[in-house]
């Protein structure tokens, strides 16, 4: 890749993926102090937003983010779809409903964030239904993905397989990695205990982006640095999308976007 680096066979960092509770643990709690800054975010057009949890959560996962968001504006969404178990028959069927639901109350394409496995889900939502798609925001997503060793969560994935749809309706790994036609924002962090970075990442481009913050893979739905990014990201217009670029006193947490 240019601009981004390939995934490889690197597995995650264990001392990262032993200590991924009590880290999360700890961002849930800086969040009420981080409160009087995340208010400042930029505020939107208030249009519509799906946010969808990763594997073996549920909308749980996403409330806080799902609470912020909605006091800046936006009509927010879960999915409903109860715990994620990855692609089963209503997944794959109950998605694209719940999408064109929400673009149909709205009045307009939809916003979608997704968390680890809720974000492949995103992305295959924009490529499928581009025109019901505002943008996709990934959070820890390893849609880049090249070899079950780059995540910790694969045996989980596979225990709830024989629950899975059809090998027909789910895109082969080396597909969900490939560009998507609406503008694209994939957070990642390099102390992610669960997958690979490096699988979280994408082709830079126009269109499509890469976000580095701090966070472990178990607090990106409550990490404050990650909510500034995607409440940025949702407060573009409509066609007037750009790559994130931190001005004033947010330069000092995003170098590698503010270089």
């Amino acid at each position: 890749m240019s601009g981004a680096r390939r995934a490889t066979t690197h597995r995650p960092s264990l001392h990262w993926f032993l200590t991924e509770p009590v880290r999360g643990a700890m961002t849930f709690g800086a969040l009420p102090f981080a409160a009087p800054l995340l208010s400042r975010a930029p505020r939107g057009d208030g249009h519509g937003v799906l946010l969808l949890p990763g594997l073996m959560a549920d909308d749980t996962s996403n409330e806080p983010l799902r609470w912020y968001l909605s006091r800046l504006g936006y009509t927010t969404r879960g999915w409903g779809l109860g715990r994620n178990i990855g692609p089963t028959e209503a997944v794959l069927d109950g998605m694209p409903v719940l999408l064109a639901d929400l673009a149909a109350r709205t009045g307009g394409p939809v916003s979608v964030v997704g968390w680890s496995l809720g974000g492949i889900y995103a992305r295959e939502l924009g490529r499928d239904h581009p025109h019901l798609v505002r943008q996709v925001i990934t959070m820890a997503s390893p849609f880049a993905l090249v070899d079950s060793r780059q995540s910790r969560a694969e045996y989980a994935f596979r225990r709830g397989s024989h629950r899975h749809a059809h090998p027909d309706r789910v895109p082969k790994r080396h597909e969900l990695g490939r560009p998507i036609p609406v503008p694209s924002t994939a957070l990642y962090s390099r102390s992610d205990g669960i997958v690979d970075w490096r699988a979280c990442m994408q082709e830079p481009a126009a269109d499509r982006e890469n976000v580095e913050v701090t966070c472990g893979h178990l607090g990106f739905g409550v990490d404050p640095l990650t909510l500034w990014v995607i409440a940025d990201r949702l407060a573009q217009p409509a066609n007037g999308w750009r790559p994130f670029r931190p001005t004033g006193w947010t330069r000092a947490f995003y170098p590698a976007a503010a270089a």
